[in-house]
């Protein structure tokens, strides 16, 4: 299909040629028409006609032989963009595998390697005589006071608490309600909310 058309487009530059030069030198279409016995007004005339009905075949064998190559390579295309996603969909499947394998393998290991801790000594009263002080209030620690009361909450990684007192963090506190947002008034009759 390509060395057709190659040959095809040879042609029609090989015709453009020659038609340029037979409309811009009249020495050159005189003398073609005369080896033709073209002469005179109607034989001109038929010199034009034959040169306009072989351009339009040109141009016509042209186009089908452009059309029928994108077709072929649409087609060739779509072929090889289905044979893509058939690996592609291989390798995905392929991974998934690898990744249970490695997970079963990983599990498997750890299970293995697991050893029983030692079990710490249970820890031992003290009695004292006298009063007692309060138990100390942990603030940033996961450990939770071993005395009764107010437990303050451990450091929260996902939300630090910043000293900033602007209103419009994610930390504010509730007393300090956004500013910015002004709170929504009853709503209208037609049970549209208002700006």
């Amino acid at each position: 299909m390509l060395a057709l058309k190659r040959l095809v487009t040879i042609l029609v530059m090989v015709y453009l040629l020659l038609a340029l030069l037979f409309v811009f030198s009249p020495a050159a279409r005189d003398t073609f028409a005369s080896t033709f016995n073209l002469s005179g007004d109607a034989g001109l005339a038929t010199f034009y006609n034959t040169l306009f009905i072989v351009g339009a075949v040109l141009l016509a064998l042209q186009l089908i032989t452009e059309n029928m190559d994108s077709a072929l390579l649409r087609r060739e295309t779509n072929v090889l963009n289905g044979k893509i996603n058939e690996l592609k969909a291989k390798l995905y499947d392929q991974q998934i595998d690898q990744r249970e394998r490695d997970f079963q393998q990983r599990t498997v290991t750890t299970a293995t390697t697991t050893t029983t801790a030692p079990v710490a000594p249970a820890p031992t009263t003290v009695y004292q005589s006298g009063p007692v002080a309060p138990a100390p209030v942990y603030i940033d620690s996961a450990i939770p006071p071993a005395g009764s009361g107010t437990v303050t909450p451990g450091h929260d990684v996902e939300h630090p608490t910043f000293p900033q007192s602007d209103p419009g963090l994610m930390n504010a506190p509730v007393q300090q309600p956004n500013t910015i947002i002004h709170p929504a008034p009853d709503n209208h009759p037609d049970n549209r909310a208002g700006l």
